[in-house]
């Protein structure tokens, strides 16, 4: 249908500059390249989805990010050097809530400490708030009371798990980094229904923003209907990938992370930014971006 003669047309370049700039709190992710890309860290208050493959790097992800998150605590003079230069501004979270369902604490840090350095070990185990679940989780299964160190677990009340989670969240997730390791183990559990996880998500969403930190919530790639991941994807603020795939500069498979959606994040990258991060993990350093590679 034809317009009017007298419409008026507004190209996007003619749309007014905004006079001001409202300031958004960041909060460093620990990985400097991507923190120097996404201008010194994620919004605070936000809840990412770490969506990936086995073995990709989302592990490693976090135990970099939540052993540099200590270490700055502990020396903050030494703030560029684990954080990099574009974090000056950046609100650092003053603590670690580590959240597991089947994983035991001494699991996580055993990982840890085959993978990283003696500081990286040792600053992550002094600065993080562990909570197992796993005798809750495990309550009605198979597994014994004895194997989740629970040996009067079934004289205890019935609970309902993320009713536990969102107590302890509300309690100790204030100034957080907060790792929930993993909505996996909930997703395929019986004692959780794929409709109340969802919900669960969407309302941890909207209280984040109060708590003025990160909220990590991981997920393993392919074991879930691709509609339950969708859910899981929409009800987050971001989604960080992590895939392995055959590196373009030999045939080996390489680890590789990009973001796959971010509200208030991506509008603001230059399109040259928009890349996909082969990574990886050293002793040293943690989880580190190799180079960058566009998306096309």
């Amino acid at each position: 249908m034809a317009l009017p003669r007298d419409s008026i047309y507004l190209s996007v370049d003619a749309l007014p500059e905004p006079l001001e700039r409202v300031r958004v709190r960041k909060v460093p992710t620990g990985i400097a390249d991507l923190d120097s890309i996404v201008d010194g860290g994620f919004p605070s208050g936000s809840t990412i989805l770490l969506w990936g493959d086995v073995g990709a790097g989302m592990q490693e992800y976090v135990y970099t990010a939540g052993s540099k998150t200590a270490l700055v605590n502990e020396r903050p003079e030494a703030r560029h050097y684990y954080l990099g230069d574009r974090c000056d501004d950046s609100d650092l979270p003053t603590q670690v809530c580590y959240v597991t369902f089947s994983r035991s604490k001494d699991i996580i840090l055993q990982e840890l400490a085959t993978s990283f350095n003696g500081d990286y070990y040792r600053a992550f185990r002094d600065h993080t708030v562990f909570k197992d679940f796993s005798s809750v989780y495990f309550r009605h299964s198979v597994v014994p009371a004895t194997w989740t160190n629970e040996d009067d677990v079934f004289d205890r009340p019935s609970t309902n798990i993320l009713e536990e989670l969102v107590a302890f969240l509300d309690e100790n997730a204030h100034d957080s980094m907060v790792v929930i390791d993993s909505i996996t183990d909930l997703a395929v559990s019986d004692i959780v229904e794929i409709k109340d996880l969802v919900t669960t998500i969407k309302g941890l969403q909207r209280v984040a923003k109060r708590w003025n930190g990160l909220v990590y919530l991981m997920l393993t790639r392919g074991i879930l209907e691709r509609r339950h991941e969708s859910l899981l994807m929409d009800s987050t603020d971001g989604c960080l990938v992590f895939e392995w795939r055959t590196s373009t500069r030999s045939s080996t498979r390489q680890r590789y992370m990009y973001l796959e959606k971010f509200t208030g994040v991506l509008p603001h990258l230059p399109r040259d930014k928009i890349a996909r991060f082969p990574t990886m993990v050293s002793s040293n350093h943690g989880l580190v971006v190799v180079y960058m590679e566009r998306i096309s």
